[in-house]
């Protein structure tokens, strides 16, 4: 395996609408970015996710995307984000953006030229059909409910919109349309910023005519993905792309890749491939997904077995091949720590810290959301109109108030477990107003959580979640094993413990992670054969076979 410095580096993902308000317009702003790039750097993160910064009418919160080479005044200007670039690259950081190209905003120049008449230049910039048997296109769903389609009165045809009405997909097809973009990935690449997390990358290409999609019969509230995902010309694209633009840089990219398979993932990001580095995977992430035709909107629990064998999969199939992500959070998902750990005031500490060990000394590049570092929780506002999510607020409509499928407060169970904007809230820096985020009035209320959850109480504990987070990204830095030994599961039918080894060379180490709040005894072979010095725990003392609830560790030993 050719070693490249993005293996090896720790990536911390930032929302900047939630990160920090400088101006109390009660909007997080690029300024906030700037004030903390101590906190991150000394958490031991080399490089900044920023979401998208782009000027944006933020219908789906800066995803549907208005202009590529302008800021959101929300956030600041071009020489707001000239400074922290700069600023960030002193510290040793390095700026990660995020690309939105498999549509724009509706408000971008490109459509609305395009909306203005068939024979518009830029009228193949996008997908326009005309209506068939009088209803859309064909029966595609969007991701954000509903049809993929909406009509366009002035000239008698659809759209097509594989999320919201008002992020239209862009036409890949168009040979103009890509060159499009790479000159856009130039500009941003020649500023210096150093890769780009790309949105729902595996999109881009659509199948030929465009299908009926057969899986729509099986859920009214069935999306589009499965059948969009991964289309005939994605990878052309992608390898175009790599050849005009991405291989003239030493950068990171990570593709956001819905419905992909490790077969697909090493396709994507395969040694020899030259399209992406890695991929986000979200098999991990659709365990607790409904069984009854919901999609994400459930209140269900990951069984242990399932987690480790969709885990197990992609760290053995990708291993030597392709390179692997890990996250547990980001942007889209509920906290981490509320979902698979136990969030109780007694356990909530232990089980976010066990979480994130027995992710960290996977085999990949880890990704930490903000917050996930002090594990902050889900949000549980009591009334849907107190959330801002696009997605959440679409799904209520249709599931509740059109198809009257679940009552209103098993909904609103489901979002308090499922919704997108439980990692949106603010960040929580102190016990002051509205956590220290803002002296304004915040665009999404607080966790009340935040007295007891912030950043301010967890620098003052040496024992804080924080503090063992920066010990996994000290310990990742010091051992290649954790960042290159290949993977191996142990006891994979064992319902409480997640336990696997990793082996580079002579060195290993054996990761060891209760998921429940009991006591149990487990012995494994290296206790006996070798000499296993521990290098990690969430409890202060080693009791060596017994592991008490959510107890997490590591021992490193030579062979």
């Amino acid at each position: 395996m050719e070693k490249h410095w993005w293996q090896e580096a720790v990536v911390y993902q930032v929302y900047p609408r939630s990160f920090q308000d400088t101006n109390d317009d009660g909007i997080g702003d690029l300024q906030g970015v700037l004030q903390h790039l101590d906190y991150i750097k000394r958490l031991g993160a080399d490089v900044i996710w920023l979401n998208p910064i782009y000027s944006s009418p933020n219908d789906d919160n800066g995803y549907d995307i208005a202009d590529y080479r302008k800021i959101m005044t929300d956030f600041g200007t071009m020489n707001d984000f000239n400074h922290l670039l700069e600023e960030a690259h002193k510290k040793g950081l390095k700026i990660m953006m995020d690309l939105v190209v498999n549509h724009t905003s509706d408000e971008h120049h490109w459509f609305m030229e395009s909306r203005k008449n068939k024979t518009n230049k830029f009228r193949d910039y996008y997908f326009w059909r005309d209506p068939k048997d009088g209803k859309e296109p064909n029966n595609w769903k969007s991701n954000f409910s509903g049809p993929a389609w909406n009509y366009d009165a002035k000239t008698g045809q659809y759209y097509m919109h594989l999320f919201s009405k008002k992020q239209p997909d862009l036409n890949w097809d168009n040979s103009i349309v890509r060159e499009e973009v790479y000159d856009l990935m130039k500009f941003w690449l020649d500023k210096g910023v150093d890769g780009f997390r790309m949105d729902v990358i595996n999109l881009i290409s659509k199948k030929p005519g465009l299908p009926d999609d057969p899986n729509v019969a099986k859920s009214e509230v069935e999306d589009a993905m499965e059948w969009v995902a991964n289309g005939p010309k994605v990878h052309d694209y992608l390898k175009e792309m790599n050849k005009k633009v991405l291989s003239k840089y030493n950068v990171i990219t990570v593709g956001e890749t819905p419905s992909a398979t490790p077969d697909d993932a090493i396709k994507y990001t395969g040694f020899n491939r030259h399209e992406l580095e890695m991929v986000f995977q979200f098999e991990h992430m659709g365990l607790d997904w409904s069984k009854n035709g919901l999609g994400k909107w459930s209140t269900n629990k990951v069984a242990l077995t399932d987690l480790k064998k969709v885990m197990s999969r992609w760290q053995t199939e990708l291993n030597g091949k392709a390179w692997n992500s890990l996250y547990w959070n980001n942007h889209d998902q509920p906290r981490i720590v509320s979902r698979f750990g136990n969030d109780s005031k007694k356990y909530r500490v232990l089980s976010a810290k066990m979480l994130g060990l027995l992710l960290h000394f996977m085999q990949g590049t880890p990704y930490i959301y903000q917050g996930e570092e002090i594990g902050m929780t889900n949000v549980h506002f009591d009334n849907i109109h107190e959330y801002k999510d696009l997605e959440t607020l679409n799904a209520y409509k249709e599931i509740v108030e059109d198809k009257k499928k679940v009552s209103p407060s098993e909904m609103m169970e489901y979002i308090h477990h499922s919704s997108r904007d439980n990692a949106r809230t603010p960040m929580q820096w102190n016990d002051g107003k509205n956590a220290g985020f803002s002296e304004g009035n915040p665009w999404i209320k607080v966790n009340p959580a935040y007295p007891e959850i912030n950043v301010a109480s967890a620098l003052e504990d040496t024992n804080s979640i924080y503090y063992f987070y920066q010990k996994m990204n000290e310990l990742r830095h010091k051992y290649d094993v954790i960042v290159y030994g290949n993977y191996e599961l142990l006891d994979p039918d064992d319902e409480k413990v997640f336990a696997y080894k990793r082996n580079l060379r002579n060195e290993s180490i054996l990761v060891i992670a209760n998921f429940t709040d009991q006591e149990v005894s487990r012995t494994y072979q290296p206790y006996n054969d070798f000499d296993c010095k521990l290098v990690l725990d969430n409890y202060d003392d080693d009791q060596k076979l017994i592991l008490r609830p959510y107890e997490a560790k590591v021992y490193y030993y030579e062979r």
